[in-house]
């Protein structure tokens, strides 16, 4: 198993829109193609407190190709993609590691 972690640092005053977004469109299209969330977090104390930080949990970088793309290409995610940013964008940058578990991690 690898984690993906994602950090979403948002336009200001442009959380609560990508947290509408993920909770009532992004989650329910990762379901149909099968993508496993294993957590999301906002940042209480930190540098920013304008971020969404997520793990994806992947089988394989194969996996996760055939999977992300699939979602990315999704018409459905498209056009939900461009309602939720039709009046501003949400998100400032993004940025994103694959991280590999340790011998001695409680996660496998």
């Amino acid at each position: 198993m690898i984690y993906e972690m994602r950090v979403y640092r948002c336009v200001p005053g442009r959380l609560p829109a990508l947290l509408q977004r993920f909770e009532n469109v992004t989650l329910k299209l990762w379901d149909k193609h099968g993508i496993k969330q294993a957590g999301f977090w906002t940042t209480l104390i930190g540098e920013s407190n304008h971020e969404l930080t997520y793990l994806l949990a992947w089988e394989s970088l194969a996996e996760r190709e055939k999977k992300w793309n699939a979602f990315m290409s999704d018409p459905d995610w498209i056009n939900a993609r461009a309602a939720s940013e039709k009046d501003a964008p949400i998100l400032a940058n993004a940025r994103n590691q694959i991280l590999q578990p340790t011998a001695f991690s409680a996660v496998k």
